[in-house]
């Protein structure tokens, strides 16, 4: 019973954010990029042009264009990620559609694209941090990297230098290098967004002094560690090996605890793009 109920404050709570984020993105869209022939880029640009051109609307474009997609991710991907990018791009296309007479929030170009790619990236990070897609150029992406040697990244970006080129035909140079400004915020939002704001990295040390590291890392920073075991390529020796996750903001402390305890460590601590379970969370600080 408990199981269940968890289940089902998981699954509302997924769908909650898979509201938000469209909802976001539609903010971004209709009150500060498409007022100021601003275009996003993938398949949501795509329909901004396309109802620019025939005066149709915005919605049914993103939302009929993204059907194929639709299709592709069910065969290719997975019948649950295909339901949540179904469930948020019908949120998209319903969003847009309401907003679509609301006014702009301003006819500053700059801070148009500015804010208009915050909004757009906190609402598409928060999609994809919870399972789904705004936009069915990632589908192609994601299809695309499996049988080439192309990453996800790279293929979502030839998909948009040719959208913002088509841009610049449409609406002015000027607009696609804004455009370009709004995609590059938005971008580097949906890292943030999908990341976090803690930034936890990932470090492992190796050395000979394990116990006596564990317990100062336990009590200065109040992180547990686990012991690994290790074995040195060159000399063939056994090492102990420490592994722990800390915060970004942790990191010259870090280094001061294993400079005062042992000078000869080996650390290298690397970035963590979400931590499920454990005990991140300080328990205690001296």
């Amino acid at each position: 019973m408990i199981q269940k109920r968890k289940k089902i404050g998981r699954f509302l709570k997924k769908y909650a954010f898979l509201f938000i984020g469209p909802v976001l993105a539609s903010i971004g869209l209709e009150i500060f990029l498409i007022p100021n022939n601003i275009v996003d880029g993938g398949i949501t640009g795509i329909s901004i042009m396309a109802s620019h051109l025939t005066k149709l609307p915005l919605g049914a474009f993103i939302f009929t264009l993204n059907i194929p997609f639709f299709i592709l991710g069910y065969y290719q991907i997975g019948k649950t990620f295909v339901l949540s990018t179904l469930f948020s791009i019908t949120i998209l296309s319903i969003g847009v559609s309401i907003l679509q007479p609301v006014p702009g929030l301003t006819n500053d170009t700059l801070l148009a694209a500015v804010f208009g790619g915050i909004i757009l990236g906190i609402g598409v990070g928060i999609v994809v941090r919870y399972g789904g897609s705004l936009d069915g150029t990632e589908v192609v992406a994601i299809v695309t990297t499996k049988r080439t040697g192309f990453s996800v990244g790279e293929v979502v970006l030839f998909f948009n230098i040719f959208i913002l080129s088509s841009a610049g035909l449409l609406f002015g140079w000027d607009r696609a290098m804004y455009s370009l400004i709004a995609y590059i915020i938005a971008f580097k939002v949906i890292d943030l967004t999908i990341e976090g704001l803690d930034e936890s990295k990932a470090v492992m040390i190796v050395t000979e002094k394990t116990d006596e590291i564990a317990k100062v890392l336990l009590a200065r920073l109040g992180r547990g560690v686990t012991f690994l075991e290790g074995r040195g390529g060159y000399t063939g020796q056994t090492k102990g090996v420490i592994y722990s996750v800390i915060t970004r903001l942790e990191i010259a402390k870090l280094k001061s605890i294993i400079d005062e305890i042992d000078e000869d460590a080996f650390v290298t601590i690397h970035d963590v793009h979400e931590v499920i379970g454990g005990r991140l969370k300080k328990r205690a600080i001296h």
